[in-house]
């Protein structure tokens, strides 16, 4: 990417930038010599950047009343912020559209209007759900069902139509995200079967487990969002790319985590629950980010494991437990506080 002042470090916003991804892309920007400005409600607190907060500028705002002053003197932004499942924005839909569909095209005109050319979203490949069965990529005719989805194709698509008037619009449809993060979250599906393996010794698969999900360690994501903010405008700009490592069944990853946990002499048992309403179940393929951007993992599933594992011995049950490391089960947490106030 090519910026207008010489000698002088760019500025990337990063809305979201205190979460589970952002917390991680926020370290690498600086680590790559950027500034970086994070824009976040800080519904999770600010403890995940407070290692960095001395080297960032942190804007506790609401994506939904993005501020004046956001996009001044940027010349890239990393749009991360949003309620981040199917969970949340079913416990919320008003909330969820808001959040991931209407402020993403609020942001894309403010972008235009500041000048600012390069934008990458982080939708999700949970818009391939519902498809017949098969390896799915950018072209695929997805058809979205659920409330999360249908925000986040709403959000690609008023971001590609401005694409005509000059903003550089990158969508990266993300698989399933796991490993270590300072903003930590046991609500995704590694990240959790390796915190219930050390804490409670089951492992429930809904329906058996028999789902396929596309995986992406978040080290890789952040080198995808790194990457198609840098790439040139001709390779990335008013593309989608599926953002993933590789293709498995939720009960192979049961499977793994049972296995890595034996050698501490701890018995793990996998246990068969009814599938919920919303069960996806879909393969995605990568080979266009491959080509286009050059990207290649670097995180195994095994490595990720073996990272987590580490941590989860490590900490306290009750922290584990806490919970703030479940998007859900905090969101209601904050609703059930708020309503108290109220009253």
């Amino acid at each position: 990417m090519e910026y207008e002042v010489a000698n002088i470090e760019p500025t990337i916003l990063v809305t979201g930038g205190a979460g589970y991804i952002g917390s991680v892309l926020v370290r690498r920007l600086l680590a790559s010599g950027y500034r970086v400005r994070v824009l976040d409600l800080l519904w999770w607190g600010q403890e995940s950047l407070a290692e960095v907060r001395d080297r960032i500028e942190l804007v506790q705002a609401d994506v939904r009343n993005l501020p004046e002053t956001a996009l001044k003197g940027v010349y890239g932004v990393i749009h991360l912020a949003g309620l981040s499942n199917d969970l949340a924005a079913e416990y919320d839909p008003s909330a969820n559209w808001q959040m991931n569909a209407l402020a993403t095209e609020t942001l894309a005109e403010a972008c235009l209007a500041s000048g600012v050319r390069r934008l990458v979203f982080a939708s999700s490949c949970s818009l391939y759900d519902g498809l017949e069965g098969g390896m799915h990529d950018e072209c695929a005719p997805i058809k979205p069902r659920a409330a999360y989805a249908l925000s986040k194709r709403y959000a690609e698509e008023a971001l590609l139509a401005r694409c005509q008037r000059g903003l550089e619009s990158v969508i990266l449809r993300c698989g399933t995200v796991y490993g270590w993060s300072p903003r930590m979250r046991y609500d995704l599906v590694l990240n959790r079967f390796a915190r219930d393996a050390v804490l409670y010794g089951t492992l429930s698969l809904h329906g058996g487990g028999w789902m396929r999900r596309p995986l992406v360690d978040v080290e890789d994501v952040s080198s995808v969002l790194i990457a198609t903010l840098e790439a040139p405008a001709e390779l990335v700009a008013g593309e989608i790319f599926n953002v993933l490592s590789s293709n498995h069944l939720v009960r192979e990853l049961a499977l793994l985590v049972a296995r890595a946990v034996e050698p501490s002499g701890r018995t793990v048992t996998l246990e068969e629950t009814p599938l919920p309403e919303l069960a996806r179940d879909y393969e995605c393929s990568n080979t266009k980010l491959v080509a286009r951007v050059g990207f290649t993992p670097t995180r195994t599933l095994a490595d990720a494991v073996a990272g987590l594992l580490s941590r989860v011995d490590a900490d306290d049950p009750a922290v584990l437990a806490d919970p703030r490391y479940e998007n859900i089960r905090w969101l209601e947490l904050m609703h059930a506080e708020a309503h108290e106030l109220d009253a």
